[in-house]
């Protein structure tokens, strides 16, 4: 696929099952293009840092032979099935080990114990060796059970022995020693290749092929099913509002650990006015302290009160009573399509009303501007991003947008007119935060 030819590649070298962890690695890429900023480097850190675990699904395997253990069969089925080792010992039990609590002591500590014969296993190492095999054996049953019932249709029984095994037969305790008795030795059929078989059960007659063809011919399908599937429709790339444009230009740049420590500061800031209006007002500047104390304990108390009564001056303003109210929403998806393209991002505040739509987003710059004529670019095409999707979200109601600088704190009206010019400038980036609530 594309000029590199990279996936037949693969393929011709790796076999068709590598199709299946190529998809998995495309599907992460889109998944991050989707949300991040197109960064190599940030995909590789991204993806390392997942958890994530790719696994076949081996029922989907056709009329292919599968090949695998009694474990890796669980939940699977199959119309034949082959226990082709059937007729070794069963397993001995894993390596011993003893407990020990020293005197004084209520810790056990384990000792491992070294490989040793059945005359030297006595005392405490045959009781746990005598524990340790009947374990052993009652997995050795329950995954016979769970082999027999992996077949749908026929389950055929074999296996191999040793030339000194050849005159005692298979172990007794093993499977094929076990499910042989189901069996009368006088019903023994010849077998070109083993020589004798034993069977239990009867055979469905074989279909005959001119049966399949009056069956084939007798099914019209109609003329959609005969044609090939089209390529689906691709969705259009997402644009996350938060992410548009470039940082605000309006601090100057700063050194790598103080931008650092001034943009966690504004998180925890923003974090803060997302949860502190659901706390009651009486409690609320004690559960505030002890949240920063726990989310930020290395900073300083005086940095963590500063923090504290910057968030707590803009819930106490009376201008922003409305959006701070308990009829606004905090922490809003949005997602909407305008003119063909998706817009997908989180409103920091909502107020929803009959007649209009009020967002407000969150602006913790350190020189915020003094009023509108100041507002960086970036800001209005991040606003002019909200304002768009709820036209479609909302028809018919008035949408206004506001920024809330919390340093001052000044909350900063937009006009509709000052936006328009704005809502075909979008770029893609996006930025999310999360933290625990307040409690």
């Amino acid at each position: 696929v594309g000029p590199m030819d990279g996936r037949r590649k693969l393929v011709a070298r790796l076999g068709r099952e590598a199709n299946d962890p190529i998809d998995e690695l495309l599907n992460a890429a889109n998944a991050y293009a989707s949300t991040h900023v197109a960064s190599l480097q940030g995909f590789i850190r991204w993806f390392d840092a997942g958890d994530g675990e790719l696994k076949r699904e081996a029922g989907e395997g056709g009329d292919q032979v599968r090949v695998m253990t009694v474990h890796g069969s669980k939940g699977l089925q199959a119309p034949i099935v082959i226990l082709a080792d059937a007729a070794i010992k069963p397993p001995k039990p894993g390596e011993l080990s003893l407990l020990e609590t020293p005197l004084g002591s209520e810790i056990a500590n384990v000792i491992p114990l070294p490989d040793l014969n059945s005359d030297q296993k006595v005392g405490a190492v045959r009781a746990e060796n005598e524990k340790a095999s009947e374990i052993a054996m009652q997995e050795h049953w329950r995954l016979l059970y769970v082999a027999m019932t992996r077949a749908e249709e026929a389950l055929f029984i074999g296996g191999s022995i040793g030339p000194s095994e050849a005159k005692k037969g298979p172990h007794e305790d093993s499977w094929y020693a076990r499910l042989a008795k189901l069996f009368e030795a006088d019903e023994a059929l010849e077998d070109p290749i083993w020589g004798a078989r034993w069977e239990v059960g009867e055979r469905a007659p074989p279909v005959p092929a001119s049966a399949k063809e009056v069956q084939e011919a007798a099914i019209e399908l109609p003329d959609w099913a005969k044609q090939p599937v089209g390529p689906e429709p691709r969705p259009p790339r997402p644009l996350a509002p938060s992410g548009l444009g470039e940082v605000e230009g309006s601090d100057p740049p700063l050194p790598p650990e103080v931008a650092a420590g001034a943009a966690r500061r504004g998180v925890l800031i923003h974090a803060l006015l997302e949860r502190l209006p659901e706390v009651a007002l009486d409690t609320r500047e004690e559960k505030a302290r002890g949240w920063l104390a726990r989310q930020a304990p290395d900073l300083d108390v005086a940095e963590r009160e500063e923090m504290l009564a910057r968030a707590l001056a803009v819930l106490e303003e009376p201008g922003f009573a409305d959006i701070f109210g308990p009829d606004a929403l905090a922490e809003i998806p949005l997602a909407a399509t305008v003119e063909g393209q998706v817009v997908m991002g989180t409103a920091d505040r909502l107020l929803v009303t009959a007649e209009k739509v009020t967002v407000v987003d969150f602006k913790t710059a350190r020189r915020p501007p003094t009023s509108l004529e100041g507002m960086p670019d970036s800001t209005l095409r991040q606003m002019a991003a909200y304002v768009a999707a709820l036209e479609v979200i909302y028809p018919g109601r008035r949408i206004e947008a506001a920024v809330l600088y919390t340093q001052t704190p000044q909350l900063i009206a937009l006009p509709a007119d000052k936006l328009a010019a704005y809502k075909a400038a979008f770029a893609d980036r996006q930025e999310s935060f999360a933290f625990p609530p307040v409690e």
